[in-house]
Order: structure tokens, then C-alpha cells, then sequence
């Protein structure tokens, strides 16, 4: 669950500030971010939120917001998986809207170039370096056959044997939720093997691939964290510290949830 909950933190931000707006539900009246298209049958791990919330507000009722508990579980699964700790900080308030348009056109898609991935992490102040650093996320995880597919059977600038052994598994037509790991050589290990899978030409989604490819601005970047995974976990804490400062809610704005799935 590790990889999704850190996901959900990356979700929650990109889309207006860490608030928790991805986990609200949708009513009949109110429509939230769960059937955006980049999580919609992909973002997971809300029950463990629940599960969280709950046990935090039997302690200690009305003070720890929801967003701050995506915060923390995000940190706290990265530890897990054997990757960098970092202070989070904490006060973040819950919204009372969410943003489906936004979450369609704010998180960065597995079809984007270099150029695109960018330009979506400018939108959100970070440079093309801590796009290099975040994308480190990948290092765990799983992704849906359908946002890999036209890679594995079209693109050049993917080793042959590992695009062989995706197929099995990821076939042209039907099979679009199989799941394969982003890192197929340490899978649930948080490390810079992503970095060094991106070198070999194993990145599993196109715009994973586009971080290393060629001549491209970020392939230095590539290289110096496959060399270094001392350099990547520590650029990582600092560019996840600056992801959960993006607008959050503080003082009187917003609220504390007391279930992490609907306003107050």
C-alpha cells in the first residue's frame, strides 16, 4: 500500500494544495476527484485513510486534519519501504470543495513528453531537477497495463527484453488493469534503481523513459542519482517537504474533517 498512499499525498497536492480534496466522495449534489482520469481505478489506499482518521480522532478528536494525515503516511511509507525519513511539517486544514477539472488537467499524464512534465511541475514551482527528484517515486509501485501499453509495443528506446516480458503480461487488446512494477529490479525497495533502470532503457512508462533519453536536459540529473542514492534520498525529503507546502490551508480556512471523505 506503501507506493498508492504516497500517491494519494502527490494527487492531494498537485490539485488545489495539500488539502485532502482527493478523498472526497462524490454525492448527489457534489462532485469530487475520484473519477478524474488519473485516479479513477488507479488511486487506492482510502480505507487506510479512514482506518487512520479514525484511530487519530479517538485520541485526539477535532485537531489532526486529513490532509496532514496523507502527509504523514506518505513520509511514513517511504520509511517503511526502506527509503529517506523527513520532517513533516504539520496544520494543514481540509477543504470543503474539491476539483475534477483540475485534477484532469494538473497531474501529469504517463503519455507526456519531457517538454509537458515540465511545464506541469513549473505550474507548481518545482524545477526540472525536482521533477527528476519526485519521479524517484517510481523506485516502488505498480501501474496499469493501459498507461504502458502503447510503449511496450511501439516505442524504439526501450530494452527488447524487457519490453518482451511486459507483453506477457500486457497483452495489445483486453488485460488493460494488470499490474507491473515501475522498478523491476527492486519492486517494494525504495532506492535509486529507478535511476539506473532509466540508463537501461527500463523505464516502464513513456514519461518515466523521457526523464532519461538521449540528449535530453534531465539526463544528467538521471546519472547523478543512479550513482548516488545518498544525493537522491536527500534532494527526495527536501522536494517532498516543498510538495507539502503547496497552498495549504491554515488558521480559519478550511476545516478539520472528521471523516476524511466528507465535509463537516
Amino acid at each position: 500500500m506503501g507506493a498508492s498512499l504516497l500517491r494519494l499525498h502527490f494527487h492531494d497536492c498537485f490539485v488545489q494544495g495539500c488539502d485532502a480534496s482527493v478523498l472526497l466522495d462524490d454525492t448527489s449534489n457534489f462532485t469530487g476527484e475520484k473519477t478524474a482520469f488519473p485516479n479513477v481505478n488507479s488511486a487506492r489506499g482510502f480505507d487506510v485513510i479512514d482506518t487512520i482518521k479514525s484511530q487519530v480522532e479517538s485520541l485526539c478528536p477535532g485537531v489532526v486534519s486529513c490532509a496532514d494525515i496523507l502527509a504523514v503516511a506518505a513520509r511514513d511509507s517511504v520509511v517503511a519501504l526502506g527509503g529517506p525519513s523527513w520532517n513533516v511539517q504539520l496544520g494543514r486544514r481540509d477543504s470543503t470543495t474539491a476539483s475534477l477539472n483540475s485534477a484532469n488537467s494538473d497531474l501529469p499524464g504517463p503519455s507526456f513528453n519531457l517538454s509537458g512534465l515540465i511545464s506541469a511541475f513549473s505550474k507548481k514551482g518545482f524545477t526540472a531537477k525536482e521533477l527528476v527528484t519526485l519521479s524517484g517515486a517510481h523506485t516502488i509501485g505498480q501501474a496499469r497495463c493501459t498507461t504502458f501499453r502503447t510503449r511496450i509495443y511501439n516505442e524504439s528506446n526501450i530494452d527488447p527484453s524487457y519490453a518482451k516480458s511486459l507483453q506477457g503480461n500486457c497483452p495489445s487488446v483486453g488485460g488493460d488493469s494488470n499490474l507491473s512494477p515501475f522498478d523491476v529490479t527492486t519492486p517494494n525497495k525504495f532506492d535509486n534503481a529507478y535511476y539506473i533502470n532509466l540508463k537501461n532503457k527500463k523505464g516502464l512508462l513513456h514519461s518515466d523513459q523521457q526523464l532519461f533519453n538521449g540528449g535530453g536536459s534531465t539526463d544528467s540529473q538521471v546519472t547523478a542519482y543512479s550513482n548516488n542514492a545518498a544525493t537522491f534520498n536527500t534532494d527526495f525529503g527536501n522536494a517532498m517537504i516543498k510538495m507539502g507546502n503547496l497552498s495549504p490551508l491554515t488558521g480559519t480556512s478550511g476545516q478539520i474533517r472528521t471523516n476524511c471523505r466528507k465535509t463537516n
